[in-house]
């Protein structure tokens, strides 16, 4: 059997490798090899996860200028046509905090492109 070599590597290795598993429930937190596909899996899960929060932000957003818009007797896809006609460029998040914080603004923006 060959001898194993670098202890204090690997060791320090798993030990970091463990420090992401703190709050697990059970075995997963503390035994080697079923943590490490625990927090493998629970990485990708992460990743998947901030990909779908920038999908269910841009949503929050659309609906929110829908509503702000459809006050003003307009639409969402009628006010974002009317903006790209007139090359006003404003991204969702800021015309969506307008509209939810202040009106008043989001009303000239509306007026501006809809002119």
């Amino acid at each position: 059997m060959p001898r194993a070599k670098n202890k204090v590597a690997s060791h320090r290795r798993r030990k970091n490798f463990l420090k992401l598993a703190k709050g697990f429930w059970g075995r997963r937190k503390n035994v080697w090899t079923i943590a490490k596909h625990h927090i493998e899996k629970s990485l990708l899960h992460g990743f998947k996860g901030r990909r779908l929060k920038k999908r269910s932000f841009r949503s929050l957003w659309i609906t929110r200028i829908n509503a702000a818009a459809r006050i003003h007797g307009t639409s969402y896809s009628r006010l974002i046509h009317a903006l790209h006609q007139k090359n006003i460029s404003i991204n969702r998040k800021i015309l969506a905090d307008f509209a939810m914080n202040q009106p008043a603004v989001f009303e000239q923006i509306l007026k501006e492109a809809l002119n």
